[in-house]
């Protein structure tokens, strides 16, 4: 694992460091992998462990800027190469356009993008022409780069679509977001308050050398990305990662819920892999309040959700079925909760994921939203008269979000909106409805809106 996935390596020639050109090359085959449609974890899954974390620093940096780099083989070649060379020409623009961005000397990549493409039978008939045009681009840089500034998916480094609904979703906010999607993330912990405190553990951090700052109720942001191995108190389940937006869901859905008799409260979460959110709940309830069932309808990501409980020492009855379809799991007995983290274009996590801006398409909008709704049919009537629902995504187009729970009380006049956050934009922290002021620090966008059945 990299220090973060955004740890460049080494200088090449730096004593085990792998050469350069090797990088660039295994860099390429990961965009062109992307273009075809391919998420970024399974390309950079693909690379050999000691090459991967260079490799997906660099691959990270590509897509944050592949806007730019492409606008720039524009001006620099009057038709589209082959995939392949064209991948490794992007990849070099894109980390060779800002000297003051580009983790190497740009002499240092045009010269080793050349190199890996002679060394690569899938672009060495096309190396004098990637030479030709990254020697050019050295010559003309500043020219170049003006020459693109027209362009918005270049200054934004965003699909044109993408830029045009933030503009309509959040007509004030739109530039600030789309600025903060190409910044690196922050590596958030939740303390598992069950086996430490917020104080406590943050002690043990600085005593490892390890600069943190509390970030909401139980959180803490460290000032720079480690491994989650080299971090104390990992194996014995004293916190997880997770970011500060992230971090509100159980609090929002159980804080001032109360049990009607004696037993544990039922507790739902509906899309619960990879668990994080799930344990979230287990930690803030008191020991023995609740019971939560843990529902997936991904059988491999189920596991997931074993391994994050068993990690902090957490129980709950994990299902392997489809949320929308309740009468193939459902034993009706209504819940008093329910959290339903709904799939969806994840446009809100792109700081953790530079890849998902140039795989989504604008239509995944309006079929994710179907999901959403269906979800939402599904899921109420299981809730308890004075239950609750928490409806959240980690997306920032009001489609998935207000839109979608604005169309969902016109049709259920049984449901009530609770103060909630709605959208929170990345890096924002600003509360839409009212909830008391609680600093997130450095967060990822989300949206989230507590329902009460009537």
């Amino acid at each position: 694992m990299p220090d973060s996935p955004d740890s460049i390596p080494a200088s090449p020639g730096s004593p085990g460091s792998p050469p350069l050109w090797r990088q660039l090359q295994l860099t390429a085959a990961a965009l062109a992998s992307i273009r075809s449609g391919v998420s970024g974890s399974v390309a950079f899954e693909a690379v050999e462990p000691g090459l991967r974390p260079g490799v997906q620093a660099l691959g990270f940096q590509v897509l944050r800027w592949l806007g730019r780099a492409e606008a720039l083989r524009r001006q620099l070649a009057k038709r589209t190469p082959p995939p392949a060379a064209d991948a490794l020409l992007c990849t070099a623009l894109a980390l060779a356009w800002d000297a003051a961005r580009s983790p190497y000397e740009p002499f240092t990549l045009v010269d080793q993008a050349v190199e890996a493409a002679k060394r690569n039978p899938g672009t060495r008939a096309q190396a004098s022409f990637i030479n030709a045009c990254l020697r050019r681009f050295l010559r003309e840089r500043d020219e170049l780069v003006a020459a693109t500034e027209r362009e918005p998916v270049a200054q934004w480094n965003h699909p044109r679509w993408w830029i045009e609904r933030l503009k309509r979703d959040h007509p004030r906010e739109w530039q600030r977001v789309l600025s903060a999607d190409n910044m690196q993330a922050p590596m958030t912990l939740r303390v598992n308050v069950r086996k430490t405190d917020v104080a406590s553990f943050q002690r043990a951090l600085e005593a490892a050398r390890l600069q943190a700052v509390p970030v909401g109720p139980s959180g803490l942001q460290l000032a720079r990305a480690r491994p989650v191995q080299q971090l104390p108190g990992f194996p014995e389940g004293e916190f997880s990662v997770q970011d500060a937006a992230a971090q509100l869901a159980a609090p929002l859905l159980l804080d001032g819920l109360r049990p009607q008799g004696p037993s544990p409260m039922r507790v739902l979460d509906a899309c619960a892999a990879p668990g994080g959110k799930t344990a979230h709940l287990l930690e803030f309830a008191a020991p023995g309040t609740i019971e939560v069932t843990a529902l997936e309808v991904d059988a491999a990501r189920s596991r997931r959700i074993d391994e994050t409980l068993a990690r902090l020492s957490m129980s709950a009855k994990v299902v392997v079925a489809d949320a929308s379809r309740p009468a193939q799991w459902w034993d009706g007995v209504p819940f008093d909760a329910i959290l339903l983290d709904a799939p969806c274009t994840a446009s809100g996590i792109v700081r953790r994921h530079p890849d998902v801006r140039w795989l989504r398409r604008e239509s995944d909008i309006e079929q994710l939203a179907l999901q959403q709704a269906m979800l939402l049919a599904g899921l109420w009537p299981l809730v308890r008269q004075g239950g609750r629902l928490l409806y959240c995504t980690c997306s920032v187009f009001r489609e998935e979000g207000s839109h979608q729970i604005e169309a969902f009380l016109a049709h259920n006049t049984d449901a009530r909106l609770l103060p909630s956050p709605g959208h929170l934009l990345p890096q924002s922290g600003v509360n839409a409805r009212g909830v008391p002021d609680n600093p997130l620090g450095d967060h990822d966008g989300f949206f989230y809106a507590l329902l009460e059945k009537l």
